[in-house]
């Protein structure tokens, strides 16, 4: 049986100061639950004192995002080892505001895939569709595009360190939410293309989370769809008691 992520992305958000309330806040309250693998992803800027106060705790550390090579002179970036040194054990790689804002194509998510794997971190690999291609019918059309082209010549020898999260780009941030039979929809395609491409066996494992406004009124719904392991949370997990309720309500 999979075993769910919760995993809460703080974007462009949290001071130092702010994240090390967050945390004191969050491991204050009665313990976490053991059944389910609980992420945070704070700025790049307050890693360090995240990583200090989740020492002990089951509390595993994300990086946002990552350059897409190992070193050298790429002035702003930071690179996968420098994640690791840092004591991430996950990177969030292809969110929609990096494709979006910051350009990103399916060629260069999949070069980062790469590093990250052969450096020995985990993936969390996001994809989706926009409002117009789910008016027009795409959305399956996009998300084996984006799929295809994130995990070209992907190792299967690494499909231990992957999960895939969809996330409608309609409803980040918008304050929308797929239904959880709209988001089952897409997670049975995403499913059903993993076991084509890898074979039923090397794909059982991988972790399929939803994202997308989640909050603790909409996450049990969710995390009850046969085919939804997880959830990222944007918004809500700046919130220790939100992302609490979400990690309770998501058992």
């Amino acid at each position: 049986m999979r075993r769910p992520i919760i995993a809460g992305n703080w974007k462009m958000n949290m001071l130092i100061s702010t994240a090390a309330e967050w945390v004191e806040e969050i491991l204050g309250k009665s313990p976490l639950s053991d059944s389910v693998d609980i992420i945070v992803a704070p700025p790049f800027t307050a890693l360090a004192v995240v990583r200090e106060r989740i020492e002990g705790s089951r509390i595993l550390l994300a990086g946002q995002n990552m350059g897409p090579e190992a070193e050298g002179a790429r002035t702003g970036e930071v690179s996968a080892a420098m994640l690791k040194d840092a004591g991430c054990n996950y990177v969030i790689l292809g969110h929609s505001e990096r494709r979006q804002f910051f350009a990103e194509t399916d060629e260069l998510i999949n070069r980062k895939i790469k590093i990250a794997c052969d450096q020995g971190l985990n993936i969390i690999f996001c994809l989706g569709e926009s409002l117009d291609d789910r008016d027009n019918d795409r959305t399956h059309d996009v998300v084996e595009s984006q799929l295809a082209g994130g995990l070209a010549d992907f190792d299967t020898g690494q499909l231990d360190r992957l999960a895939i999260a969809y996330e409608p780009v309609w409803a980040i941030g918008t304050g929308l939410n797929a239904s959880p039979e709209q988001a089952q929809d897409v997670h049975r395609f995403i499913r059903a293309w993993l076991e084509k491409i890898f074979g039923s066996e090397r794909s059982a494992g991988i972790r399929i989370l939803y994202g997308g406004s989640v909050k603790p009124e909409t996450s049990a719904p969710l995390m009850a769809e046969q085919d939804i392991d997880g959830l990222l949370v944007g918004g809500a997990s700046l919130k220790s008691d939100y992302f609490y309720d979400i990690i309770n309500f998501s058992q």
